[in-house]
């Protein structure tokens, strides 16, 4: 009985070493060198030019002679309405067929 004693303490004193040394072992897991590079690169590409310089002189935002009127027509609650605008130019009207749109008809 006592070698088979003697045996299993050898083991667990193996075991116990082998897990004491693997703690000392440096491990990165799964974690690639250029970890973080792809959003790295998809942010400096959404960055236009921090530091842009355009040539000649900007056009204003708006005139503000045009401004001032219409500010003064929305005080008077006389705005000018838009004209109505539509998504198509193409006439209503008639209609018909749904058909199905899948391949071969």
């Amino acid at each position: 009985m006592s070698a088979v004693l003697a045996k299993s303490a050898t083991a667990t004193v193996l075991v116990g070493a082998a897990l004491g040394l693997s703690a000392c072992m440096q491990s990165r897991m799964s974690i690639a060198e250029d970890y973080g590079q792809t959003v790295r690169q998809h942010v400096v590409a959404q960055i236009a030019d921090p530091d842009a310089h355009y040539q000649g002189i900007p056009a204003p935002g708006s005139n503000g002679r045009r401004v001032g009127i219409a500010q003064e027509r929305y005080n008077r609650n006389a705005v000018i309405q838009p004209a109505s605008t539509s998504t198509s130019s193409a006439s209503t009207g008639g209609g018909g067929g749904g058909g199905g749109g899948g391949p071969g008809g």
